[in-house]
């Protein structure tokens, strides 16, 4: 089971870097970036940028970024609000509360 989740890690240390026109290196995108990127674009219905965000890392760091970021914004909602993190997540949903 470790063996996997250090495999898994070690793409990302290992991923390529991209290049600038210019021939610099420039980082990759991490996939909390990506995520960002991703959310950001589907709120704002951006076709061209939730597939360039889509690009930048795996799908599957790409679920774990919106997972994460998913989480934090509920929380941070949650206190904003003085509320249970999920009442805030049902309210979000459009779901009654339970």
């Amino acid at each position: 089971m470790f063996d996997a989740m250090r495999k898994y890690a070690a793409r990302f240390r290992t991923s390529p870097r991209a290049e600038v026109p210019d021939g610099r290196e420039r980082r990759p995108h991490n996939l909390f970036e990506a995520a960002a990127a991703y959310v950001a674009a589907r709120t704002e219905d951006d076709q061209d940028g939730i597939d360039e965000a889509s690009a930048w890392v795996s799908p599957e760091a790409l679920s774990f970024g919106v997972s994460e970021l998913a989480s934090r914004a509920v929380a941070a909602l949650a206190r904003e609000r003085n509320e249970s993190p999920r009442t805030v997540a049902r309210d979000l949903l459009g779901l009654p509360a339970s």
